[in-house]
């Protein structure tokens, strides 16, 4: 084989690299955290001013036990958290995401059974509030 059918080769085996990388780029699925990502831009300076306000009070604990999560507010806020959400985000997988919302919490905490959730890695991003604040706060938290 002399060095013109070598080049040639070298040639169709890199045609052959690029086209196998262009189909597979194409076939890949990329998701976004929210479909209405430039809606939820604006509304931005919201959330930093609810985890400006969460700074200042005591932590929320995010406990899994047996067969739910427990979700622990601060005892400063003990009955006056009038509506809130839940927001369980999977980085890897939209699916799994799950948002559960609640009002009037009575004894500080709010229980949500595992078994609405998939065993999965989450980010539980959670904004609630008051009479007259609102709050945020993000917690790690992995379902088994």
């Amino acid at each position: 084989m002399n060095w013109g059918y070598k080049l040639m080769l070298v040639f169709c085996l890199f045609a052959l690299l690029i086209g196998t990388l262009v189909y597979k780029s194409m076939n890949t699925k990329y998701e976004l955290v929210t479909k209405d990502y430039y809606k939820d831009e604006l509304k931005y300076q919201d959330r930093i001013d609810a985890e400006k306000a969460s700074g200042k009070i005591s932590d929320i604990s995010v406990i899994q036990e047996n067969d739910s999560i427990k979700v622990i507010f601060p005892k400063e806020l003990a009955s006056s958290i009038t509506n809130g959400d839940i927001w369980f985000y999977c980085k890897t997988d939209e699916v799994k995401d799950r948002h559960i919302n609640f009002k009037n919490i009575a004894d500080n905490s709010f229980a949500v059974a595992t078994a609405t959730l998939r065993k999965a890695n989450y980010q539980a991003k959670i904004s609630y509030k008051t009479n007259n604040n609102s709050y945020y706060s993000e917690k790690e938290i992995i379902v088994h």
